[in-house]
């Protein structure tokens, strides 16, 4: 299965720098000064190189909320307990949680998938069923999963992608559930950015001054057992990450693959996207950062990968609700790119021809 991916991999192209160029040209034929709508028309003009359309097109939206459950969650790192994981998928599945409803605001669907839950689901409410195990083992005590079973994640995030593409999508957002998550979400990114576990750790769900010391030590223990290889992204996932984590990381190439806008939410989307960028490299291109999340480690992550976040919200929820937030300004800058009158066609002097 190993191959398999590394040729999915191989499927990744680089940009369309011709769409993006004509894109930028006709931002520059637009009824405004050059520049005034900011981050917006740059953020069009990388849509339209990403999908290799000068007309970029966001119709079909699909934020993907994946799901699983932590080993380390009995070392105390969560404010909450590991029996809330499946209680909120269920929410999903019903539309009550915060992620349905912002989705309903920018008309995105929701796919919510069972990468590691620890819970058995029934229909008809049930999720996706990509389940790799009943949560993974405890990553302070050992390798929270195998590296097969690393690369089995990766490859249901794909397949996750591809069967939503084939009836079309046109642009998808990365969203997350699991108790326990910021945890190997920070290992994750101490190796992959090299900061120290401290550096990168924050309260998650909330805990206290002590409690976040207590996941801090977790952290380095994990870190120290394990040696997590930080030049081999599987490597690294295995050891110290999640099942939903590698799932994410599975979105993002596939999406990728696709040429797909893929717009992250937070911390634990973010540190999937140190894994596929660790994996495949050219992925990066096709990222969209959302916001930047109160954990700390989240500016980290966003530096390492070179991105820019569109907004700055203090949000800290994960489930995608930052992405639904990033494909409504993406949506939002691909239709003045292609709704907006040229100087010509409104019959307004540009400054060039005064």
């Amino acid at each position: 299965m190993e191959e398999k991916l590394k040729r999915i991999v191989e499927e990744i192209g680089p940009l369309d720098q011709e769409a993006g160029e004509q894109a930028a040209l006709r931002q520059d034929q637009l009824t405004k000064p050059r520049g005034a709508l900011g981050v917006l028309e740059g953020l069009s003009i990388r849509i339209a190189a990403i999908q290799g359309r000068s007309r970029p097109r966001i119709e079909r939206k699909v934020i993907f909320t994946l799901a699983g459950d932590h080993g380390v969650a009995a070392e105390g790192v969560s404010a909450y307990p590991a029996e809330v994981t499946p209680q909120m998928v269920l929410n999903f599945l019903t539309g009550g949680a915060a992620i349905n409803v912002l989705a309903r605001q920018v008309g995105a669907e929701v796919v919510v998938a069972d990468l590691g839950v620890d819970y058995d689901f029934s229909p008809p409410l049930a999720p996706v069923d990509l389940k790799v195990a009943k949560g993974t083992r405890n990553l302070a005590r050992g390798p929270a999963m195998s590296r097969a079973e690393a690369v089995r994640s990766i490859m249901a995030g794909i397949e996750l992608v591809e069967r939503e593409w084939g009836p079309g999508l046109d642009i998808l957002g990365a969203g997350d559930m699991g108790i326990g998550n910021t945890t190997p979400s920070s290992a994750v990114t101490a190796v992959m950015t090299g900061r120290s576990a401290a550096e990168v750790t924050g309260r998650g769900t909330g805990l206290d001054d002590l409690g976040l010391a207590a996941k801090v030590r977790t952290i380095e223990r994990a870190l120290s057992i394990n040696r997590p290889d930080p030049g081999d992204g599987l490597d690294v996932l295995a050891k110290v990450g999640g099942y939903e984590i590698g799932g994410l990381a599975g979105v993002i190439i596939g999406g990728a693959r696709r040429r797909l806008p893929v717009v992250l939410d937070g911390f634990i989307s973010g540190a999937a996207a140190l894994i596929a960028g660790s994996i495949a490299p050219q992925v990066k291109d096709y990222l969209i950062a959302s916001h930047r999340s109160v954990e700390v480690g989240h500016q980290a992550v966003l530096e390492n990968l070179g991105l820019k976040p569109l907004l700055n919200l203090d949000l800290r929820l994960g489930e995608g609700t930052g992405a639904a937030l990033g494909v409504f300004l993406a949506q939002a800058a691909v239709a003045l790119l292609n709704e907006m009158a040229t100087f010509s066609q409104a019959g307004v002097s540009d400054r060039e021809n005064l």
